[in-house]
């Protein structure tokens, strides 16, 4: 993806256009999980294909979208590589990052927690780098498939509100079916939809959430902490908390804790704070919202 000037904002569709638009969509987003998932699991596990095939469902359903409803490149969907982009995604990342080890640390300092040797770890500096690949894919596929083009279209249509909501309901909920998954764990990723679906807003661009995604995503596996729901053996060592797992987030990871959520609310303080360049959105124009 190359630099590129803003493109002139396409014609507001009609009600019914917006429906068709996000319903072919959303059937393309599904379809391709099913297909790409179907394909992948058996010969890369669950994890890694879960990560792979939302990938390329997402920017399969996206680079479909653009280019039959608005003739435009997949890149005009946020994904435009400008020095504002790349100035968003190291912004985001370092507060993704840094929220990690903001709920990590600190326990770990205060003897809240503890490493421990990993049973079974038999990892090299390749796998480490294997899996934060694949964990970028899966940051990147899911900010394609929650912020991307049935997103945008929305927020143009219905308003931010009426959007950002839902969407982020939905967020939550598809990681339902994630393992040791808790109620506390779905409020928390329904947090973390809203809190990347307002990057969006502030950056009109994805690359603001997805290095907010991939910061928070790549840093816990470094830890020893489970992501998710999912152990990653990348040090060697895991985490032994000696809190209870409402703090913790026990088997599912610090996603499922409360100082996951106090993490979120003041990530969502100082998105408005930070330094963020704002770019011109192609899809997303708050002038003509009705």
């Amino acid at each position: 993806m190359s630099e590129a000037a803003p493109a002139p904002a396409p014609p507001k569709p009609s009600s019914l256009g917006v429906l068709l638009r996000v319903g072919v969509f959303a059937f393309l987003e599904i379809a391709g999980l099913f297909i790409c998932g179907s394909l992948m699991t058996p010969v890369a596990g669950y994890a890694v294909s879960a990560s792979l095939s939302t990938f390329a469902a997402a920017a399969a359903a996206n680079a479909i979208a653009m280019r039959v409803y608005e003739r435009r490149h997949m890149a005009d969907v946020g994904l435009l590589w400008t020095p504002a982009s790349r100035r968003n995604l190291l912004l985001g990342f370092a507060g993704g990052a840094g929220a990690a080890v903001l709920v990590l640390a600190p326990p770990l300092a205060l003897g809240l927690a503890e490493w421990k040797v990993a049973e079974g770890w038999q990892g090299n500096i390749a796998s480490a780098l294997f899996l934060a690949v694949v964990l970028l894919f899966g940051a990147v596929g899911e900010e394609l498939l929650f912020r991307g083009y049935g997103f945008q279209v929305l927020l143009g249509s219905l308003g931010v509100y009426a959007t950002i909501l839902p969407v982020s309901v939905l967020f939550g909920l598809a990681h339902t079916n994630n393992q040791n998954a808790t109620t506390l764990g779905m409020v928390n990723t329904i947090l973390w939809g809203l809190l990347f679906s307002l990057a969006f807003l502030r950056s009109r661009d994805l690359w603001l959430p997805i290095g907010l995604h991939y910061g928070w995503n790549v840093t816990l596996p470094l830890f020893g902490a489970n992501l998710s729901g999912f152990t990653m053996y990348v040090t060697g060592y895991s985490i032994d908390w000696k809190v209870a797992d409402l703090w913790s987030g026990g088997a599912y990871g610090p996603e499922a804790g409360l100082l996951t959520s106090i993490m979120v609310g003041l990530l969502l303080l100082a998105l408005w704070k930070a330094p963020v360049q704002r770019q011109a959105a192609f899809l997303y124009h708050p002038d003509r919202e009705v």
